[in-house]
């Protein structure tokens, strides 16, 4: 029989791609890089609309593993290939640590890479593939919700972040925080899968896009949404990077003077970014007269961040990450010390196992110590321009927690503040990435957020999480003052928090228990035939 020349190439086509995924390494290497993929969609690169196409070679990958255990060891490549690359602004300070990371912290995408092969694999039938849709984006989820955990490094990374500057997203985040975003991202990537790798699950995998586009326009007409309650002007100051010896003086120094430019600017509140004081200002007094005297001239109080050794409202002395606020009067009494501190930058999980990474890269050589409660600070009355206004302060990475704000906004702050450094990572995707968390958040809660950083990015958005104003650059050193719309009523997500979480726990809990209960109906394995007879035996004369 003779093969057209056209079929024959096809035929050579389909035998190398055969042999290309039978090959473990091939498969290894594009686990890994697919893996990475998603990290294009977050800032710096923003490719936001990467993220709804970007797990889908991983996945069409995954649903051709030969064996389960394959699919759990493409999985933890690809959960690594993403770690790195979301996280390679780290390797200066991390060095080789950082691919440790990766590796343990893959281990989250073994079972996932096993689900995937599961609910995806071989032609799934109508019912799974509908099913397909909801268990792959929740077993996805309970991967961020796992690295989530401030000792596994936080919520940095989740792919609903990567749509910060998408408003029907942010519409979604106020309904159920970054984890329905989270849901939606992963339910299209599962549909491409099936509509390009299922031919018999077209029908679900489009009745699956027009429920997802119906669920997104619902929300977008009906969702509550905060109303204005009026306008306060916030100014905040970016000193720039500032080092060599005496760094500490020399940056407050220059807050100082940026802080004076301010005059005549009517600021209701000057903010500063994270660090910007370097001394317990109950044991320099000077420095807190300094700032009331700043605070005075301006007609504002003055939020501060002071990351000194000193000791907590119980009296526990050590080194804290500290809000202040100062007015006119000097300190108003008003601390919140950081609760949630940056593993290995700020403290050394297992010091007495893992105090090494001090040796090969910039880890903490002294670990901070923790605050007790959130706190929500209230403007004073007395020079002030906006007395009573509350303030909710979080500290660098705290900002990334989804409930943390949540807790502020059901407390009574009227505005979110983040205070911020990345002055360490000038040159990476970091500043841009931390500064879109707070679109997130106030989108989530319902209450404009500030981003204040000693170098950049720092930015502000409205309740919506909407961009007010231009946001300060890595290169920019300055004050600047935003009209901030403040916001009544309450998002859905504040008053009813996680709930995309539980809801994915119910489902996955439900497809374990039915597939449980059929292994358990599942018919025993039928005997064997005749066992063989050896070579000596025979029907006369069988072994004895």
């Amino acid at each position: 029989m003779r093969i057209p020349v056209g079929r024959r190439d096809r035929t050579r086509h389909d035998g190398r791609h055969e042999r290309f995924l039978r090959s473990g390494g091939s498969r290894g290497g594009v686990a890994f890089v697919s893996g990475a993929l998603p990290a294009l969609a977050f800032p710096e690169p923003s490719l936001w609309w990467l993220a709804y196409i970007a797990l889908v070679p991983w996945m069409l990958l995954l649903r051709t593993a030969p064996t389960a255990r394959r699919a759990a060891f493409e999985g933890w490549l690809g959960g690594a290939g993403f770690m790195i690359a979301m996280h390679h602004w780290l390797l200066p300070s991390l060095h080789v640590f950082l691919l440790v990371l990766a590796a343990l912290l893959g281990l989250l995408c073994a079972p996932w890479g096993v689900l995937v092969r599961v609910m995806l694999g071989g032609t799934p039938s109508t019912a799974r593939a509908a099913v397909a849709v909801g268990a792959v984006p929740a077993g996805w989820l309970m991967i961020e919700l796992v690295r989530s955990w401030e000792g596994l490094g936080g919520p940095w990374g989740l792919l609903g972040a990567s749509q910060w500057e998408v408003t029907p997203a942010l519409r979604l985040a106020s309904v159920g925080g970054v984890w329905l975003v989270s849901l939606l991202v992963l339910a299209v990537n599962t549909v491409v899968v099936l509509l390009v790798a299922v031919e018999s699950a077209r029908r679900a995998a489009v009745a699956a896009v027009v429920l997802c586009a119906t669920g997104v326009t619902l929300v977008w007409a009906w969702a509550p949404q905060p109303r204005e309650s009026g306008r306060v002007r916030i100014a905040v100051v970016q000193p720039g990077v500032v080092g060599g010896m005496l760094s500490a003086e020399r940056r407050f120094d220059r807050g100082e003077e940026l802080t004076r430019e301010l005059k005549g600017r009517d600021p209701d509140l000057v903010v500063w970014g994270e660090s910007s004081v370097g001394a317990d200002l109950r044991a320099r007094p000077d420095l807190a007269e300094r700032l009331a005297a700043l605070s005075a001239e301006v007609g504002a109080p003055v939020l501060v961040n002071v990351d000194a050794r000193s000791e907590d409202a119980s009296g526990a002395p050590g080194i804290y990450k500290s809000s202040v606020l100062v007015g006119p009067d000097g300190p108003t009494g008003d601390r919140y010390d950081k609760m949630r501190l940056v593993p290995f930058g700020e403290y050394i999980p297992a010091r007495s196992v893992l105090g090494w990474a001090t040796s090969v890269g910039r880890a903490a050589g002294e670990d901070r110590l923790r605050g007790r409660a959130p706190v929500v600070m209230t403007l004073p009355g007395d020079g002030t321009r906006a007395p009573g206004l509350r303030l909710g302060p979080l500290v660098c990475f705290e900002s990334a927690f989804p409930d943390m704000s949540r807790r502020l906004t059901r407390d009574g702050a009227q505005v979110l503040v983040a205070q911020s450094a990345t002055s360490s990572f000038q040159e990476s995707w970091a500043p841009e990435q931390h500064a879109s968390l707070a679109a997130l958040r106030a989108a989530e809660s319902g209450r404009p957020m500030v981003h204040a950083t000693l170098t950049g990015v720092s930015a502000v958005y409205a309740a919506g999480g909407d961009r007010v104003g231009a946001p300060l650059s890595t290169e920019s050193t300055t004050a600047a003052v935003y009209e901030v719309p403040l916001a009544s009523g309450s998002t859905l997500y504040v008053r009813f928090g996680d709930w995309p979480v539980y809801a994915s726990v119910a489902l996955l809990a439900v497809l374990g228990a039915v597939g449980g209960v059929r292994a358990l109906r599942r018919p025993a394995p039928v005997p064997g035939g005749p066992h063989a007879r050896t070579a000596r035996e025979s029907s006369a004369r069988p072994v004895r």
